[in-house]
């Protein structure tokens, strides 16, 4: 093999090299982030958001945020310290709908208080008393002045709403790319097109904020 076709080899396959690692790049830092267009079930999951969900909200009249969070979940705590003001600022109404896990083998993802806050804030709708619970450290938190949840009938079943909310989620988020997770959030962009992602990473932010008019 002659001096010149190994030279066009080796200048080949550096540039495939070259093209292979902008792609990665490009998915690492960007593409991996982005969040999905809801095409499929977009009005089943509309319905569950809007209708048949516990949210609550500081009343904006702007575009609609749904977040899907629970009271310990750290990064539902961040994006809401790190995002809320800001969105706040251009009119956004996030709207959080808070969820008392299941327990998994036998081990307890939530406590009596979370399970009654949960269902008063599913009734009644207070974005004061989600503010009120989360200035409280969780394992402080005595839910005061909340009728307790378990051993009623009635507020049990509200939470027990709440986790077939997520189950029901699930199958219909994996349908158009999304991976349950917390936060999952769900909005609709300047073109009307249903966006979600499970935004747990801050590399997502960027494009949350983009889409509901934040610079």
């Amino acid at each position: 093999m002659n001096s010149k076709r190994l030279t066009v080899i080796a200048v080949l396959v550096i540039v495939v090299a070259g093209l292979v690692a902008a792609g990665w790049a490009w998915w690492a830092y960007d593409l991996r982030w982005r969040p999905k267009t809801i095409d499929r079930h977009a009005p089943e999951i509309a319905r569950l958001l809007e209708q048949e969900a516990g949210w609550v909200s500081p009343g904006h009249n702007g575009a609609r945020l749904y977040m899907v969070s629970f009271r310990t979940c750290p990064d539902c705590l961040r994006f809401k310290a790190e995002q809320f003001p800001d969105l706040h600022a251009v009119g956004v109404d996030t709207r959080v709908i808070e969820i008392a896990r299941r327990d998994v083998n036998g081990l307890s993802k939530s406590t009596p208080e979370e399970r009654s806050t949960v269902a008063e804030l599913w009734l009644n709708r207070s974005w004061a008393l989600m503010e009120r619970w989360e200035a409280v450290p969780a394992a402080a938190w005595t839910a005061p002045g909340i009728p307790p949840a378990d051993g009623d009938p009635a507020r049990s079943a509200i939470v027990e709403a709440g986790r077939r909310l997520v189950d029901q989620l699930v199958p219909l988020m994996a349908d158009n790319g999304v991976r349950f997770a917390y936060p999952l959030l769900v909005w609709w962009d300047q073109d009307g097109r249903m966006r979600a992602c499970a935004c747990e990473k801050r590399e997502t932010y960027r494009f949350v904020r983009k889409e509901l008019g934040v610079e």
